[in-house]
This record gives structure tokens, C-alpha cells and sequence, in this order.
């Protein structure tokens, strides 16, 4: 009786790492979706503006710190694509937000993706890597002043 359930055990337990890559990709999802929603939930509190790389804040524009990073992961598990990745977005925001006021800054610029040295640029959308278990957000950026 014992031999049946150690082959089943040993058999599920070899599947599981397949089973935490099988649904490994990259998604592109809308930017203003992540922050919109920040905004609305009070986690991020306005004081702080966001911009993609290739988004120019309109007025003057004092880099206080040229390269801020943060890496956010959270759990996918059971969740769509869009609300584990904007969940993971949101957390990276509210580091850079809170970088930012630190800085004496009201802008985070420049934001880009980094994955495994590449950086992801658009104006529109950002990068979140899914997988079976986690998703998660790599994003460099420079905070300023805006005036």
C-alpha cells in the first residue's frame, strides 16, 4: 500500500518544477492601466509623476538620480495575466514613488524594463514576465525634478 503512494509522491514532486515553468512568457500590458488604478486605490498619492521611456515631461527637467532600479514579484497563482502583472507594476511604482519624495523628486522618468540585462522601451506598455507561480516587474528609471 506504501509503494503505490511513494510512486505517485515521487512522480509529482519530478512534475512540479515542469509545472512552475510550463506557463512562463512575457506580456506587454498597458502602462496607465497600472498607474490608474495606483491612483485610485490611494496606494499612489499623485505627488509623483510617472513616464515611460520616450513620454517627455512637459517643462524643465532636473535629473536628481540617473538610475534607480527596483524588482517586484508577486503571486500568480489562479490570477489572470493583468491583475497579477498590474499588481507587481503597482509595487514597483510605489518604491519609485517613495525613491522619488526621498530625492526631494517629483517625477520618475525614463522608466524602462530590464530583463537578464536587456531593457524593454515603449511609450505605452510595460514589461511582466508569468509564470506558473510568480510574475514579476524589473524596471530602471531616473528621478527629477519637473518645473
Amino acid at each position: 500500500m506504501h509503494a503505490p503512494f511513494r510512486r505517485l509522491a515521487v512522480l509529482l514532486f519530478a512534475a512540479l518544477p515542469c509545472a512552475s515553468f510550463a506557463a512562463d512568457k512575457t506580456v506587454h500590458l498597458a502602462f496607465d492601466h497600472a498607474v490608474q488604478a495606483g491612483l485610485a486605490s490611494g496606494k499612489l498619492d499623485g505627488s509623483v509623476k510617472f513616464y515611460l521611456a520616450g513620454n517627455t515631461p512637459p517643462g524643465q527637467v532636473q535629473v536628481v538620480d540617473d538610475l534607480v532600479t527596483t524588482h517586484k514579484k508577486t503571486n500568480a497563482f489562479g490570477k489572470s495575466d493583468q491583475k497579477t502583472c498590474d499588481w507587481a507594476m503597482l509595487s514597483a511604482l510605489i518604491t519609485l514613488q517613495s525613491a522619488a519624495k526621498d530625492a526631494g523628486a517629483n517625477a520618475v522618468t525614463d522608466i524602462v524594463g530590464v530583463h537578464e540585462g536587456q531593457e524593454y522601451r515603449d511609450p505605452k506598455n510595460y514589461e511582466c514576465r508569468v509564470g506558473f507561480l510568480m510574475s514579476d516587474v524589473d524596471l530602471k528609471a531616473k528621478l527629477a525634478k519637473v518645473k
